[in-house]
């Protein structure tokens, strides 16, 4: 009895008793709500296969996809000092900190990275929303004067992708002060003569929006993102009327000349090769590389006299 009892029922039920699906496997999709597989929505760069909602992704998803051979090399960003304020409201701001580093995995809200983009040398900066939804502090504003003072000492372009829901109240005014600093980083790479392009991703409002994210020589959005200072639903309650369709997306601010572009995330990467390159007077990249030719046969060349 103890070899069936010790052995066999344990075996026949692990055979025939229920696995637990992990729960990471599956991603519902916000704007159809779509189950999608893991594996789809990351090779697909977190696009709904389905409808072709733009879901957040992260800085290093992104520039995974963006650089050649998914290579890169992050550059550090001064620290600021750590809640100056002393900022409590129902937790303490360092622990607000914690929480977020700890669910992120990264440091702050914005991640800064030199590498190339189609053989073409380019400094990006990008947003992560998944950071207290990417609110702009000290922190962020000392990525982006570094991501500047980088990309003029390597004389490179500067890329930035926005994804923010504001300046982060937490560190009051010295958050604000940010929107000046930031905006004089850019006035420099323009005194040096190098291109600024950004890339507004779902949501860009607020502060952000007011100062290094409307900026660039080139204004590109992904599909449908929310663009604004004040949100579509503040501006309703405040003039009391039903605003347009659309309004305040990517599609209606192309529309009214607030972009030059729209494109798909799956298109972005060759999409940013062409402006960065034709801004940089670079002749087109090569969209393919030719085997070497085979070497010559190692013989005389016969005398035809």
């Amino acid at each position: 009895m103890n070899w069936i009892t010790n052995y066999v029922r344990p075996r026949i039920n692990s055979i025939f008793s229920r696995r637990e699906m992990p729960e990471n496997l599956w991603t519902k999709c916000d704007s159809c709500g779509t189950m999608l597989f893991h594996r789809e929505v990351t090779d697909n760069l977190g696009v709904c296969t389905n409808c072709t909602h733009h879901m957040n992704i992260t800085p290093r998803a992104r520039f995974t996809a963006l650089f050649d051979g998914g290579i890169f090399s992050e550059i550090d960003v001064p620290e600021p000092t750590q809640d100056p304020l002393h900022f409590r409201d129902q937790k303490k701001y360092p622990d607000r900190l914690r929480a977020a580093q700890r669910a992120t995995g990264e440091k702050e809200a914005m991640l800064v990275a030199a590498g190339e983009i189609g053989r073409t040398p380019v400094v990006c900066a990008a947003q992560d929303f998944s950071f207290m939804a990417g609110s702009m502090g000290m922190y962020v504003g000392n990525a982006i004067i570094k991501a500047a003072q980088e990309a003029k000492r390597l004389k490179r372009p500067l890329i930035l992708f926005s994804a923010a829901g504001g300046a982060r109240m937490q560190e009051g005014i010295l958050s604000l002060m940010q929107m000046p600093r930031t905006t004089v980083a850019i006035q420099m790479l323009r005194e040096a003569g190098l291109p600024y392009i950004v890339v507004l991703t779902h949501p860009t409002t607020g502060g952000v929006t007011a100062s290094y994210a409307m900026l660039g020589d080139v204004q590109i959005a992904e599909p449908n993102a929310l663009i604004c200072f004040a949100g579509p639903r503040v501006i309703e309650q405040t003039i009391r009327e039903k605003l347009p369709e659309g309004f305040q997306r990517a599609e209606y601010l192309l529309e009214h000349g607030m972009l030059d572009r729209v494109t798909d995330r799956r298109q972005m990467r060759e999409e940013l090769t062409t402006i960065v390159r034709m801004l940089t007077g670079m002749p087109p990249a090569v969209q393919g590389d030719l085997p070497p030719p085979e070497p010559l046969p190692d013989t005389a060349i016969p005398d035809d006299k």
